[in-house]
Parts: C-alpha cells; structure tokens; sequence
C-alpha cells in the first residue's frame, strides 16, 4: 500500500513537471510571436525582449535564437567602435553560436557570423566562417564571392600604401623591384585564392555582375605584382578591361529585363 502511494506521488509530480515544461513551451511561442510582431514593426529593442524570454523558456526553440541574433545584428552598426554597439555584435555572433550548437548545419547562421565579422574587420574569423557556409551549401555563389571581397580587400590595402609611398600615378607599374616582389610575397596567394572564388561564383551564376567587378580589381591586383614580365602586366591588365566590359553588359542586359524597362521610341508619326 505504502508503495502504490509512493508510486502515485510520483507520477502526480511527473505529470505536473510535463504540465509546466508544456505550458512554457506555449508560453515561448507565444512570446517568439510578439518578438516577430515587435520587429517587423521596427521595434528591436522590443524584440530582442521578447525573443530573450522565449529562449529562456524553451531553450530548444531554435527559431527564436535565430531571430534574437538577427535583431541584435540589425541593430550593430559598422564602423562604430564603441562598447555598446561592439556588445550588440559580440551578442549576435554568441546567439548565432548557440544555434549552431543545436544545429551544427544551420547555413544563415553561419554565413551570419561570417558577415558580423567581416563588418568588424575581423577578416580572418570571417573567412572562416564563409568557407563554412561554402562547405555547407558549396552550390550558393555568395560565401565564395565575399572570401574574394575579403582577399582583395587584404591585398588592396599595402599595395596602395606602397604605391603612395613611391608617388607613382594609376597607370604607373610598380618601378621599385625590392617593393614588388616584397609585395609579390605577401599578396600573391589572396590574389590567386580571389580568383579563383570568384571563377566559381561565376559557374555557380554566370550573369553575378558584382563577382565580374571584382575579378576586374583583382586582375589589377595581380598586374602590379608582375614584377619582371611587362608582357604579363599589360595581359593581367587586358584581362581586367575584359571583366569591365563584361560587368557593364551584364548590367545593361539585366535592367533591361526589369518591369516596365523600355528602350528609346522614336516618334515616326511625322
């Protein structure tokens, strides 16, 4: 007898745990609910609240981590160094984490952190997470076009600093052979590796005009860097001209099939 009540006393306790687990699992819907409402009407600040108590009362719920790193995300503004707004970063890269370690596969949450770090100029961290993403969906053109951004951002910058250095105008080859090949050392294998992302985005999208615009820098890039082969120099620099004209056409073909695009009519009525 004794045991049957012990027995009973149990099961009421574990029928009222499920009961609680259940109700805050309704409780955190509802709440991920009022978070989406808060931040579709751009209130953030709102939704971050309401997407916190979510996640405090189902921890599982996966959807209101993503949105809760997606609002601090929107409200982290590049450029501005300054506590609070490095914190609004920091804390939507941490919730980006906290999704992944729940879905280790989870793309968007990825490629967010990638972007966060890349606005932070932490190009390294960003890199990583963008060959992630590629390695996650290697048929999405992006992650590959922004690892390019961010190799001929890191070759851009000491190139131009060098050049400026010795006064040489944009059409000037680098007449400082120690300078050149110092250069050669540090840039050749961002200048390789950005091309060869952007080749990529391209099989992946062949009209991608931004990743043709950057295959045109990254062509200058490496121009610059033909140190003792002007014959090499002026085709790396035709072969950026090429990706120019290619990147205009594919503008102008692309607004042309955009609604209501329409060409000049001549009035013939006379």
């Amino acid at each position: 007898m004794k045991k049957s009540l012990q027995m009973l006393a149990l099961m009421a306790i574990g029928l009222a745990v499920l009961s609680t687990a259940g109700c805050d699992k309704l409780r955190a819907r509802s709440e991920l609910n009022k978070g989406v409402q808060a931040f579709k009407s751009n209130h953030p600040e709102l939704a971050v609240d309401h997407f916190q108590k979510a996640t405090q009362l189902d921890p599982s719920l996966i959807n209101a981590r993503i949105y809760l790193a997606t609002a601090y995300a929107t409200q982290y503004t590049p450029g501005a160094d300054t506590p609070d707004n490095n914190q609004m970063g920091q804390q939507a890269i941490e919730q980006y984490k906290a999704v992944l370690d729940q879905d280790p596969k989870n793309v968007n949450s990825v490629k967010g952190i990638a972007y966060l770090f890349l606005q932070m100029k932490k190009f390294n961290d960003a890199k990583d997470y963008y060959r992630k993403a590629i390695g996650l969906d290697p048929n999405d053109p992006e992650p590959y076009y922004s690892v390019a951004v961010i190799d001929w951002t890191e070759a851009y910058q000491p190139r131009m600093e060098e050049r400026g250095k010795l006064g040489l105008r944009p059409d000037q080859p680098l007449n400082d052979k120690k300078v050149c090949h110092t250069l050669l050392e540090k840039n050749s294998d961002p200048v390789k590796d950005g091309i060869s992302m952007l080749e990529q985005a391209l099989k992946l999208r062949p009209d991608y005009d931004d990743a043709m615009a950057y295959l045109n820098l990254l062509y200058r890039e490496r121009a610059d860097l033909q140190c003792d082969d002007p014959a090499a120099r002026a085709a790396d620099l035709k072969e950026a001209d090429k990706w120019v004209d290619e990147t205009m056409a594919t503008k102008k073909a692309k607004a042309e099939k955009q609604p209501g695009a329409t060409g000049i009519t001549m009035d013939q009525s006379k």
